[in-house]
């Protein structure tokens, strides 16, 4: 809960400097002073504590979190109806509360937006037909969020680039809102300094021609029914600091992945970043991926729902409500700065005392 006031970078600094004092404990001439900085980091952590954030009101509209489980191979270009299929399947139907319907990053195949020359839509459907099936799903107060890919095009309607997206539909199959990630996976989803590293014949380690174009940061989908959705695309919840439009605050934070690059190892160590985030920023996380681990964290990190790695599932809460701005949420990783100070004046002064 420490990490609500100053941050994981801050944290990592205590971290050494609990390490530090227990081993100056060992020494005569460090002792009292070792000693009282050990007090003071564990009387900040007993002062730390952060109330759990509230419920949510009965009436409160709902998350819908769908998990196909699908691996990576399983989801090439020509598989978008059988990926189309499982997504709907696990959707469940519409009540009487609002749904915001939370689908995973990598599994829609299909380029959804209209206005594309039509070379670039190959054999699929119809984006419109795509939408369709998708509001089919929804009640007249749901909406969809979604991963997928957008194109872009110079004015000869040569593709130029494309973004790694999450699109907002709404029941009348209109895309109302899209959030292009930011923070690209370098090799991944570019090749950093092309200019040096094409000509020695090295490229992405993921299939394709082209790179993604990365987006302008942090952004909200204002959706309505549900008000501000902050979204960051998998990679990017790691970022301490940097997940949320700080000139407006979200309710909540969807973090849409695709961890089936990672093996087993990957989807629990994403998922404790994401617990991280939610404790440093005040606010519930909502991650969706392929194949697991899809989760709602609350706004004090504790989890209120999984579906488990590898396993095919949705999950259904009332959305958790946020709780109170953090100190962290405040003043960013400025913490970080005075703890880096405050160990290198201890190193002087020790070091000194030592002479």
């Amino acid at each position: 809960s420490l990490a609500a006031w100053i941050g994981t970078y801050a944290l990592s600094g205590l971290t050494v400097a609990l390490a530090g004092a227990l081993l100056l404990l060992r020494r005569p001439l460090t002792w009292a002073g070792a000693g009282l900085g050990l007090a003071l980091l564990l009387g900040a952590q007993a002062f730390s504590y952060t109330p759990p954030a509230g419920k949510a009101a009965v009436d409160a509209p709902r998350l819908v979190v769908v998990q196909p489980n699908v691996s990576q191979d399983q989801r090439g270009e020509s598989d978008g109806e059988l990926l189309l299929r499982k997504l709907s399947a696990l959707s469940g139907v519409p009540g009487t509360a609002p749904r915001l319907l939370l689908w995973p990053e990598g599994v829609v195949r299909d380029f959804i937006e209209d206005g594309y020359p039509t070379y670039a839509y190959g054999f699929q459907a119809s984006p419109y037909y795509i939408r369709r099936r998708m509001a089919a799903l929804l009640g007249p107060s749901d909406m969809l969020l979604t991963g997928g890919t957008a194109l872009q095009f110079d004015r000869n309607g040569n593709v130029t680039t494309a973004t790694n997206s999450v699109f907002a539909i709404d029941p009348a199959a209109r895309i109302v809102g899209r959030y292009d990630k930011a923070h690209l996976v370098p090799y991944g989803e570019y090749l950093p300094m092309p200019w040096l590293l094409k000509p020695l014949g090295l490229a992405r380690l993921v299939p394709g021609d082209m790179d993604f174009a990365d987006g302008p940061g942090p952004r909200n989908l204002t959706l309505p029914g549900f008000g501000a959705i902050g979204v960051q695309i998998c990679y990017e919840i790691i970022f301490s600091g940097q997940v949320i439009d700080r000139a407006r605050r979200p309710r909540l934070l969807f973090n849409p992945s695709n961890d089936a690059w990672f093996g087993k190892w990957g989807p629990p160590q994403h998922l404790a970043q994401a617990r991280m985030r939610a404790i440093e920023e005040g606010l519930p996380i909502v991650r969706a991926t392929p194949n697991g681990i899809s989760a709602v964290i609350a706004a004090d990190g504790r989890l209120i729902a999984t579906v488990p790695h590898e396993k095919a599932g949705a999950i259904e809460v009332a959305i958790p409500a946020p709780a109170p701005p953090t100190l962290f949420s405040r003043t960013g990783n400025w913490a970080t700065l005075l703890i880096a100070l405050l160990l290198a004046g201890a190193a002087v002064a020790f070091r000194r005392q030592r002479r």
